[in-house]
């Protein structure tokens, strides 16, 4: 439900800057996103380069609107760029492409590939080894997100905070990846339920942060429902069923 809450907002976000960008300036000067994956406009490539091994540094992820892999993990645009396009601004600009403010003049994405929520040291407290040490998490890309701040506004932040109060924030999908690896890895559901407060805790912190610094408008999407997905709960059953035999041989 909350999923579908959020698209349908999303929508309703879209069709209204459609609406307004018909008839008057575009309602935002500014698009700043956060998020994995689903919102990456090419933060990935940067950090990886094309020998990455994420297809979307490669076709034919792209092939479909932009003829190249732009390190979006789509064939065309994201949810980010129809909203920018809609607004009557250019593509959101993956933060770690650009130089100077001049750059960023219509915002900036901060979202990276794979990147989660909370930092691999939460994962590593809590028995999941696999998190690589360079995962890119929420404070990572706020720490991004104060540092173009410093650029746009030389000298004072606060200086920024009637630009952030008239910018819009897209603040994810982020924290699916929370889940995804630990799915994979065959971490019990039980044990994932219990990372739930923490993810939550950590986007609702991340929105306050940004509430202080004068953000005013925030689209924030719920997560996918990736737990039906038949990969992960065939993973888990597998895991299981290991488990089940593996104490069987012990026994025995």
């Amino acid at each position: 439900m909350r999923t579908m809450t959020a698209m349908a907002a999303a929508l309703l976000l879209l069709a209204a800057a459609q609406a307004q960008a018909r008839a008057d300036p575009a309602c935002y000067p500014r698009v700043f996103s956060f998020g994995d994956s689903l919102a990456d406009t090419g933060n990935l490539l940067y950090l990886y380069g094309n020998d990455s091994y994420e297809a979307a540094t490669r076709l034919p992820y792209g092939e479909t609107y932009f003829h190249r892999a732009t390190g979006r993990f789509s064939n065309g645009r994201l949810i980010v760029d129809f909203i920018a396009e809609a607004l009557g601004l250019p593509f959101v600009p993956p933060y770690l492409s650009g130089r100077s403010a001049e750059d960023f003049a219509g915002g900036a994405n901060f979202a990276v590939g794979g990147a989660t929520a909370l930092s691999p040291d939460f994962f590593w407290e809590n028995g999941v080894p696999a998190f690589r040490a360079d995962t890119v998490h929420l404070d990572m890309e706020m720490g991004w997100f104060r540092d173009l701040l410093g650029l746009l506004c030389p000298g004072d932040v606060a200086d920024c905070m009637d630009m952030v109060s008239k910018s819009l924030f897209l603040v994810g999908e982020i924290g699916g990846n929370d889940y995804n690896l630990p799915l994979f890895y065959g971490v019990p559901f039980e044990k994932i339920h219990t990372f739930t407060p923490s993810i939550i805790a950590k986007i609702s912190s991340t929105i306050a942060e940004l509430v202080e610094l004068g953000a005013k408008t925030l689209l924030v999407p719920g997560n996918l429902p990736i737990g039906c997905i038949p990969a992960y709960l065939t993973t888990n059953f597998l895991w299981m069923s290991w488990k089940i035999c593996e104490s069987f041989i012990m026994v025995w």
